[in-house]
């Protein structure tokens, strides 16, 4: 799943595992987000609220909450 959270564009891939997250370059890269955890227990239907909670103090009034891109 593709997400802006808060202006960061990333990738949330759940694997059987553990949640994989990805910072998204604009050139088609991409980089871990070492600094983003989730929990594998989160389900998909949960991640934007969970994201939200997580990192809402890079709230901006230009970007203001969590838009999923793609799923």
């Amino acid at each position: 799943m593709k997400l802006d959270v808060f202006g960061q564009r990333i990738e949330a891939i759940r694997t059987e595992k553990c949640w994989k997250i990805f910072y998204l370059g604009t050139d088609g890269k991409k980089r871990p987000a070492s600094d983003i955890v989730v929990p594998w227990s989160i389900q998909e239907e949960d991640l934007v609220r969970y994201l939200d909670d997580l990192r809402h103090e890079y709230a901006t009034p230009e970007n203001p909450g969590i838009r999923v891109l793609n799923r």
